[in-house]
């Protein structure tokens, strides 16, 4: 179905790809020095100080040099400040998405991966996405663990049932790039493959409109708003500013929520999620402990489906930059 031609090192693909294949050749080169320095030292002192060889000193005499000393504990330090300085800044970067970015959903299964774009349309085993434009992917699984996996553009999460993983990229390259699971799920896992098509905005923008045209078609709404109103949501939790039994859920993305408890917590996707799923853990501060569970009622589609609807309402961060 897919050409698995797969060079040992994949093009760069992504924004992130070129700092992370530097950081990665410096290592290997770093040890490869060091390692050669070795080497050549244990066969040169092998070689001198062989079984039998008469020419060298035996006595063992005390010999002291500060030069010596301080250079091989202070070259070493810095090399390794240097590393752990370098790979913090990589490691922020990778963990780190911008504040305008497209937001998917993932979800991964028994063999295959499950897409959906903002606007609903949904795709397996293949993900469309803007050239040029920073994605962000929150992911669950539907079984066991999976992990997400785009060798071009050097990115790897892994993707556990139960929760929310989340992992950003930036394509800078028009055109179609492998995607793998990278975590053994099981007897079919060598089939959990697909692909990433990296489209112009312009062509990204109609095969959306070709998508919502198809679904128009269909006669079906599985809109995050048509969930929240299904599931009984709106009875509790007002989006017009209204009191409710729950608390407005209007902005509350990414905001600062107090808790009955006492504290804080930021509400961010794994928040909502487990505030869904598990209400009783983290109550708001001011409002009864009424939330039924919805665990097990709601499929991993539906519950990403619900969170990025709640997402849409607004978030902590917007309401900062209005004021």
């Amino acid at each position: 179905m897919f050409n698995l031609d797969v060079p040992f090192f994949p093009e760069q693909a992504s924004s992130l790809a070129g700092r992370i294949d530097g950081f990665i050749f410096s290592l290997v080169g770093l040890s490869a020095f060091f390692a050669t320095i070795v080497a050549i030292l244990i066969v040169y002192f092998g070689v001198k100080y062989r079984y039998g060889n008469k020419e060298v000193d035996r006595t063992n005499p005390m010999q002291e040099n500060s030069k010596l000393e301080f250079g091989w504990s202070f070259i070493p330090l810095v090399i390794s400040l240097t590393v752990f300085v370098w790979s913090a800044q990589v490691y922020f970067e990778i963990y780190t998405p911008p504040q305008d970015t497209l937001n998917l959903s993932v979800i991964g299964k028994q063999w295959m991966w499950k897409i959906q774009h903002p606007d609903g349309r949904r795709e397996a085993n293949e993900l469309h996405i803007p050239v040029g434009q920073a994605v962000k992917l929150t992911m669950t699984s539907q079984d066991v663990i999976h992990s997400f996996f785009i060798p071009a553009f050097r990115v790897k999460q892994d993707v556990i049932p139960g929760r929310f993983t989340t992992m950003w990229f930036e394509a800078t390259k028009v055109g179609e790039y492998h995607l793998f699971c990278a975590e053994y799920c099981g007897a079919e896992h060598s089939r959990m493959i697909g692909r990433v098509v990296v489209m112009e905005p312009t062509e990204y923008e109609e095969w959306l409109r070709e998508g919502n045209a198809l679904t128009s078609a269909g006669g079906t709404d599985s809109s995050g708003a048509a969930l929240f109103q299904q599931q009984g949501c709106s009875t509790c939790h007002k989006l017009d500013g209204g009191k409710g039994l729950g608390p407005n859920l209007t902005g509350v993305y990414n905001s600062e929520v107090a808790l009955e408890s006492g504290g804080t917590v930021l509400a961010d996707e794994e928040y909502l999620r487990e505030s869904i799923t598990n209400p009783q853990t983290r109550i708001v501060a001011g409002y009864p402990e009424i939330m039924p569970t919805y665990q097990g009622q709601l499929s991993p589609e539906e519950l990403l489906t619900l969170v990025d609807y709640l997402k849409s309402l607004g978030s902590g961060e917007t309401a900062a930059l209005e004021n």
